[in-house]
C-alpha cells in the first residue's frame, strides 16, 4: 500500500464506468493494508430525512436529503458530522469533521455537531483493491477541503474540485457525460 488516503477525496476519473461510482467525489475515512472505506458526497436520493429515516427526525434536519453513500450495505445509515468539540468524533477525517464512535447514542448526535449529512450504505474496497484502481487510473485524488465536504450544491462538487486542482483536470470539470455529443 502507498501512502494513506484516509481525509482525501477520491474523484472518478470520466473512464470509471461503474454506474456507482461516474463522476462521484467520495470522502475516505479509511484506508490501509486491510482495505478502504468511504462515502460519496455528491449523490443525494430523491428521499429526505424525514421520508426515509423518520426516527432520525430528531437528529437531522427533517427535510435534508439523504445521500447514496455508496453500494455497499445500501441499508446501513451512516452520519457524518462537523463536531463543536472534535474530541467527541469517533473518527476524525478532516479537521472536525468525522463520523460518531459506534456506542454514540443518535440523539447526541445533533447537539455534537453544528452541521451533519445521513448517508445511506458507503463505498468500500478490499485488500489492495483501491490502490490497483488509482494505478489502473481510475480514480484521481485531491485533498479533501472542510467546506467541500458540506457543499450546498453537492451535484456540482465533481465538477468544483477538478477545477481547483487545475490544469488539464480543469478541463475534465467541463467535459460532457458523453462527448460524443459534444
Amino acid at each position: 500500500m502507498a501512502k494513506s488516503l484516509a481525509g482525501q477525496f477520491l474523484l472518478a476519473s470520466p473512464t470509471l464506468i461503474d454506474p456507482n461510482f461516474s463522476r462521484t467525489v467520495v470522502l475516505i475515512a479509511v484506508h490501509g493494508d486491510d482495505g478502504a472505506m468511504g462515502v460519496v458526497l455528491n449523490r443525494p436520493s430523491g428521499a429526505s430525512v424525514g421520508e426515509a429515516v423518520p426516527s432520525l427526525e430528531e437528529s437531522a434536519d427533517a427535510l435534508e436529503p439523504v445521500f447514496i453513500g455508496g453500494p455497499v450495505q445500501p441499508s446501513s445509515i451512516i452520519f457524518l458530522g462537523d463536531y463543536i468539540d472534535p474530541s467527541d468524533a469517533g473518527l476524525l477525517v478532516v479537521d472536525s469533521i468525522g463520523f460518531p464512535s459506534p456506542d454514540s447514542d443518535v440523539q447526541d448526535i445533533q447537539t455534537a455537531t453544528s452541521r451533519r449529512r445521513i448517508f445511506a450504505g458507503h463505498a468500500g474496497w478490499g485488500e489492495g483493491q483501491l490502490d490497483a484502481e488509482i494505478e489502473r487510473g481510475d480514480w484521481i485524488t485531491e485533498i479533501a477541503l472542510a467546506h467541500e465536504i458540506f457543499s450546498d450544491d453537492p451535484e456540482e462538487l465533481w465538477g468544483a474540485v477538478l477545477e481547483r486542482k487545475g490544469g488539464s483536470y480543469a478541463l475534465l470539470a467541463r467535459m460532457p457525460l458523453d462527448p460524443s455529443v459534444n
